[in-house]
């Protein structure tokens, strides 16, 4: 079992990573983990999207 980690600033970034990452598996995906964070830095908020990726490999 294996795992993958994607951290972008945009969820479209994400997606397309992930879908190019599972397009291109030699294998299975057993769970994808999800997550959003924000942040607030003076007047500007900073967002976090995330996937942890669990896998085998053939």
């Amino acid at each position: 079992m294996k795992v993958k980690i994607f951290d972008y600033e945009d969820e479209k970034d994400l997606e397309e990573d992930i879908n190019d990452f599972i397009e291109g598996l030699q294998g299975e995906v057993i769970d994808i983990k999800y997550q959003v964070s924000v942040g607030v830095f003076s007047e500007e908020q900073v967002f976090c999207f995330s996937a942890m990726i669990i896998y085998h490999e053939k």
